[in-house]
C-alpha cells in the first residue's frame, strides 16, 4: 500500500535535546576510523579556531535518524518498517557540531514518491542549538521495500 502523500510538509515536534560529549564524539571518531585530533583534542580543535573539540560530520546521523523515528512511528503514515533500507543521507552545515552543544532536531517529510512498488521517503531533520541557532540540516531518504508476491 503506498504511503499518504497528504503527509508531504508534515512537521513533527522538536525533539528533545541532545547533549554533544566528548566522549560521544571520541567514541564516534573511533568507531568511524577518523584520527583527526579536533574529534579528540582540545588544544588541537582551538587551533582550528573551536571553542572545544568538534564531531565528525556523519556524527549527527545518531540524533536525526532517532529524530525521525517520529515519523517511522506515525501510525497514520502506514510505513511498513520492516521493509525499510537506509537509501541515502546528507549534510549541509552551518557550522561543526561541538562538545557541549545541547542540540535538538525538528524532522519534516519532504517528498514520498512510490517507484517499482517501492515507497521512498525523503526526511529533513533541521539541528538547533539552545539558543536557537540553525547547526546542520540532514536529509534521510528510506526505501520500503515492495511486498514480494505469493
Amino acid at each position: 500500500m503506498a504511503l499518504d502523500q497528504s503527509f508531504v510538509g508534515r512537521t513533527y515536534p522538536p525533539t528533545a535535546p541532545y547533549e554533544v560529549g566528548r566522549e560521544k564524539i571520541r567514541e564516534f571518531a573511533e568507531a568511524v576510523g577518523d584520527a583527526n585530533p579536533a574529534y579528540t583534542d582540545t588544544e588541537a580543535a582551538k587551533a582550528l579556531g573551536h571553542p572545544d573539540v568538534i564531531a565528525p560530520p556523519t556524527f549527527v546521523f545518531s540524533i536525526t535518524f532517532k529524530a525521525a523515528g517520529q515519523v517511522i512511528e506515525d501510525l497514520q503514515l502506514g510505513l511498513d518498517y520492516s521493509r525499510v533500507v537506509h537509501g541515502d543521507q546528507k549534510f549541509a552545515y552551518a557550522r561543526p557540531v561541538r562538545a557541549g552543544d545541547r542540540l535538538t532536531v525538528t524532522s519534516t517529510i519532504e517528498a514520498i514518491k512510490s517507484m517499482a512498488g517501492n515507497d521512498i521517503l525523503d526526511i529533513r531533520g533541521e539541528v538547533h542549538d539552545e539558543a536557537g541557532e540553525h547547526v546542520v540540516t540532514a536529509w534521510t531518504k528510506l526505501v520500503a521495500r515492495a511486498a514480494e508476491e505469493a
